[in-house]
């Protein structure tokens, strides 16, 4: 019996993990199964653990006020060690470009234990754009024994750092396997959140709005919270719902900016079986997030990224989102664009999803269970 070691500590991840998750532990006769969780994100990662149901067999819970990169790399390769020691796992599984998939993925290599790189071969060949998360997943890259590419255009970049054909599987991206399987709990079941929410929303039309990116600190977020303000003074019927992240540095030109315009929301983070509806609900996103990039056009909602570069180009080429920057201008006409032009809209969220059919998990497992021992 070959041991799996599933490790990851934010959101995102545990979003897209927690299918890979359920898959292996249908194979329980084949391969034994165990989750650590770094915890680099606390509470919204535990939303996500108690929507899937899953109990980490490991939780490193290492996220600290005011972390920064220096110390929650340290943090989390010592603390993997003693996972390492204890478990001794034949494959580690990592998930794209946090801070926890290259900490950890060295600490596999330290091991000796084969690295599975899922999300892998997304580039933007930009080292500081998204900071740290490209050099995150370049070094990932080159320690992964295997590579589990989400599309044609990811297998490309790998073989173009001379990864061989044999360690690559183009499977899908795991987030659609887990909207596909979270959809139709979240709409037969909202929570009372989304019912008293949906009730005083109503029929009108509905913006969703999600930014948090590093890179965009500072004037980016500055411009990207005036662009917002003016769309909605300038369609006054349209409700702008903004989850804010917690970071100081969203909160504080977030709340500054937008707090006092009627039809702007600004609410909490929100669970992730909320956030499904919310993107099931709105008419468009506009967002700085990867996965919302691959979420959003399997529920037929376009999207504007507030990003000048994307290591998702698969989207930009079919036609689901459309690259924004934090130019208020852009932002604004595109917003606009899409509010009033029905021919364009429809075109746009009628687009095919480049980024799977939801058995990208099932895929990854088969994928090792006819290699394992090789």
């Amino acid at each position: 019996m070959k041991k799996i070691l599933i490790v990851f500590g934010t959101r995102p991840e545990a979003i897209k993990m927690a299918p890979l998750v359920k898959e292996f532990q249908k194979f329980d006769a084949v391969f034994e199964t165990r989750v650590c969780v770094t915890a680099q994100h606390r509470e919204m990662l535990d939303q996500v653990l108690d929507f899937f149901e899953i109990t980490p067999d490991y939780d490193l819970d290492l996220m600290k006020p005011n972390q920064n990169l220096y110390g929650l790399t340290g943090d989390i390769i010592i603390a993997m060690k003693a996972v390492m020691e204890d478990f001794n796992p034949d494959y580690v599984f990592v998930h794209g470009d946090t801070t926890t998939t290259m900490s950890t993925s060295l600490a596999a290599y330290y091991n000796q234990s084969k690295l599975c790189h899922v999300e892998a071969g997304l580039r933007t060949h930009n080292k500081w754009s998204p900071f740290p998360e490209e050099m995150n997943r370049q070094i990932t890259g080159r320690l992964a024994d295997y590579h589990f590419a989400p599309t044609a255009t990811s297998k490309e970049n790998l073989l173009k750092e001379n990864c061989s054909e044999a360690s690559i599987l183009i499977t899908g991206n795991t987030v659609i396997d887990a909207l596909f399987q979270s959809l139709d709990k979240v709409t037969s079941r909202p929570s009372s959140f989304i019912q008293n929410f949906s009730e005083a929303l109503g029929e009108r039309e509905m913006i969703l709005v999600t930014g948090h990116r590093r890179e965009n600190h500072g004037a980016g977020f500055i411009r990207i919270c005036e662009a917002l303000k003016t769309i909605a003074q300038q369609q006054p019927h349209v409700t702008i719902v903004y989850p804010v992240h917690l970071n100081p540095k969203v909160l504080k030109p977030v709340n500054a900016i937008l707090g006092k315009i009627d039809n702007i929301k600004l609410i909490e983070p929100l669970a992730y079986q909320d956030f499904i509806w919310m993107m099931h609900r709105s008419k468009l996103i506009i967002t700085d997030s990867g996965g919302v990039q691959e979420e959003a056009p399997s529920l037929g909602k376009p999207v504007l990224v507030m990003r000048d570069t994307t290591e998702r180009p698969e989207a930009v080429d079919a036609g689901t989102v459309i690259l924004v920057g934090t130019d208020v201008q852009k932002i604004v006409d595109e917003t606009m664009r899409l509010l009033t032009d029905s021919e364009q809209y429809d075109r746009m969220s009628a687009l095919h999803n480049p980024y799977g059919d939801g058995n990208a998990c099932k895929r990854i497992v088969e994928f090792i269970e006819k290699t394992k021992g090789k």
